[in-house]
Order: structure tokens, then sequence, then C-alpha cells
């Protein structure tokens, strides 16, 4: 597996990460917390697509 594919599995994992937090969030009744794990995950998504989009570009997927 070629060094791109991997910066995507560990993106992967930061996502389900956030959106795990997101769950003990809402279980915990933090607020806060909700609000971080929801702006962590659109940061960590929007990273995955745009650098998806730019690979793509360059020939690279």
């Amino acid at each position: 597996m070629r060094l791109g594919k991997w910066i995507f599995v560990v993106l992967a994992f930061l996502a389900a990460a956030c959106m795990i937090g997101i769950g003990i969030a809402v279980g915990e009744r933090s607020i806060p917390g909700i609000l971080l794990a929801i702006i962590g995950l659109n940061a960590v998504m929007a990273s995955g697509f745009i650098m998806k989009k730019r690979m793509r570009e360059k020939g690279l997927l």
C-alpha cells in the first residue's frame, strides 16, 4: 500500500475517534465536548476531501 493510502487510513481513524467523542460527550451532557468533537470531525473530513482532490488532480490516485 502506498504512503498516500496510509494517510487516508489515519484520517479515517481520526474521523471515527471524533464520532466516538461526540457519543461520549452526549452521554456526559457536555456541550463544549460535543462542539469540540463536531469541529474536529469537520476538520478531519474536510482535510481528507481536499487531500483526495489534490492527489487525484496530480494523478496519484
